[in-house]
Order: C-alpha cells, then sequence, then structure tokens
C-alpha cells in the first residue's frame, strides 16, 4: 500500500491514517531522531512492550507506562525490587506481562552496566542500515527485519538485554531515526 491523502491534504504512510493518535505519532514522532540514553530507553521499554500486541495499545498506555516507571530513568528502574515488580503487576494502566516487566528491569540494569565508551545511542548508530539506501515506496518495501537489526538484536543480548529480538531491534531503528522508513511520497520523510 502507498502514501495516503489526510483531511489535511498531506500524503503519509498508510497506518498513520488508522487514528488520529497514529497520524499524530507519525507526523511528530516516528522516524525523528531521539537522543539521550533515557529517550532511547524509554522507546526501547515500549517496543518490547509492544511485541505481539497492537503499537496503539502501547502508543495510548504511554502516560502509564512513563508513571509506572519512574518517567524511564534507568537507574531508578535498575533499583525496582521484588514489591515494585508486584505494584507494576497489579497496574491496569500498563501491560501486565511478567516477562516483559522484568525485561525492562533487566534491560535498565544492563544499560547502566554497559562498558565505559558504549551506550545504547551509540549502539544502534553501530547497527543503523546505510543510510542512503532508497526510500520505500509502497509499505511493502518496508521490512521488518534487516541484517543489521539482526545484528543489534544479538549486540544487546550478549550484553544482557531482553526481549530485544530482531523484529524489535528494527522497529527501535525506525522509531528512533536511525532508519528513515517514511514512504518515498510521505511529507515527513522530505523535512516534514
Amino acid at each position: 500500500m502507498s502514501v495516503v491523502k489526510g483531511a489535511d491534504g498531506r500524503l503519509r504512510c498508510p497506518w498513520a491514517g488508522a487514528s488520529p493518535d497514529y497520524q499524530r505519532y507519525h507526523d511528530e514522532e516516528w522516524g525523528r531522531p531521539v537522543t539521550g540514553e533515557t529517550a532511547l530507553f524509554e522507546r526501547l521499554s515500549l517496543e518490547a512492550f509492544q511485541s505481539g500486541l497492537s503499537w496503539i495499545t502501547i502508543l495510548r498506555k504511554r502516560p502509564a507506562f512513563r508513571a509506572a516507571f519512574a518517567g524511564f530513568d534507568p537507574a531508578a528502574v535498575a533499583r525496582f525490587t521484588d514489591a515494585d515488580r508486584e505494584r507494576l503487576l497489579a497496574d491496569a494502566g500498563i501491560v501486565r506481562n511478567r516477562a516483559k516487566i522484568d525485561a525492562v528491569i533487566t534491560n535498565a540494569r544492563a544499560l547502566l552496566e554497559l562498558p565505559d565508551g558504549e551506550s545504547l545511542g551509540g549502539l544502534l548508530q553501530a547497527h543503523r542500515p546505510d543510510p542512503a539506501r532508497p526510500a520505500p515506496v509502497d509499505s511493502s518495501d518496508v521490512p521488518a527485519i534487516t541484517p543489521e537489526s539482526t545484528a543489534l538484536a544479538k549486540a544487546l543480548k550478549q550484553r544482557g538485554f531482553r526481549f530485544v529480538g530482531p523484529t524489535t531491534a528494527y522497529a527501535m531503528l525506525q522509531a528512533t531515526g536511525y532508519v528513515n522508513d517514511h514512504l518515498e511520497n510521505c511529507w515527513v520523510r522530505h523535512g516534514g
């Protein structure tokens, strides 16, 4: 499927037309550069929670996730205890999946334990696909997994991160602007 025209006359990636929340996320966040370990940790955490679910579910629960996970401050999340885990499992505002909650806590600790000179942003940059690759024309041109995302997932797992398979790793690269998968005729792709 190629771009779709919104009520405002702008051409967008087809998934952006599914709801006003998707359109706002598409226009203002997806594919735009994200910097800072806390912001990147939040995106990694949300991508892990999204695994097997609709992104709109996660997007709509994001304020509750931020409140539940201390604004995704890695140092704060790394200190979470069993009592915090139980609090999170009882929080109806988030996705109450024990494996995903445990992964976020584990990932905060792994992030803090990265060797000197390494960062989550640095790992993403090191596994970024060639930015000169052709723009996707149709949504079928957008991959779910790439050799780079497979390598990124492996690198993260080697450093103790969990719930970071190749698909989640690629979604992370897309969401944080390390990959620009806006379709060729999407207004955001060209400086929107």
